[in-house]
């Protein structure tokens, strides 16, 4: 399965169950492999905390399929702040939205007054966003400190049978993860 087709229907059903039932996916991404959840679901992301070891002041990313999943941090802001977020999507980078409203839980946006989001035009996961009607959550498959998974196998040999689905498909073409733009400051990240 190239980078460029759809999951088959039966994959996309399954893995939309599983995340719509509060559990913890594996999926391609634009450059890695990607751990997901429903964000809204505060077990199934502090189980992703955990089988990563991460702390959660630390924050994770919202990935989405278009920009009207994530309208609702956007409308908030200025014009200006939201034509700035907009400039980059659909794509590999990842900005840092206020969340004046505090719509996203804490246990996704960490100790941070903005929140992480990406609206990805990877393929995989489209799908996944589309079909379960909401962004994701989206962190690198990987325990905290170990290289992120950049195959199927490195997935499995990480979390083998702690993952509810793993999600077949090819990554993306980039060779690094998104980057990381504060859309106030325009500071990057990485």
């Amino acid at each position: 399965m190239s980078a460029t087709s759809p999951l088959h229907s039966w994959q996309l059903h399954c893995a939309r169950r599983t995340v719509l039932a509060g559990g913890v996916i594996a999926y391609p991404t634009e450059a890695v492999w990607g751990l997901g959840c429903d964000p809204w679901n505060r077990e199934a992301v502090e189980r992703i905390l955990e089988l990563k070891q991460r702390p959660m002041h630390k924050g994770m990313i919202l990935v989405a399929a278009s920009i009207d999943q994530v309208r609702f941090l956007l409308d908030p802001l200025p014009r200006v702040l939201q034509w700035e977020a907009e400039q980059h999507w659909p794509g590999p980078i990842t900005c840092l939205v206020p969340d004046v409203l505090e719509q996203v839980p804490d246990w996704v946006r960490g100790k941070h007054s903005t929140i992480a989001v990406r609206v990805s035009d990877h393929p995989v996961v489209q799908a996944l966003c589309n079909a379960t009607g909401m962004p994701l959550v989206s962190t690198s498959c990987n325990p905290a400190g170990r290289a992120p998974a950049r195959s199927i196998w490195q997935v499995r040999r990480y979390f083998g049978g702690e993952l509810d689905r793993i999600v077949p498909g090819a990554l993306g073409g980039n060779r690094k993860p998104s980057r990381i733009i504060d859309i106030v400051t325009g500071k990057q990240f990485r």
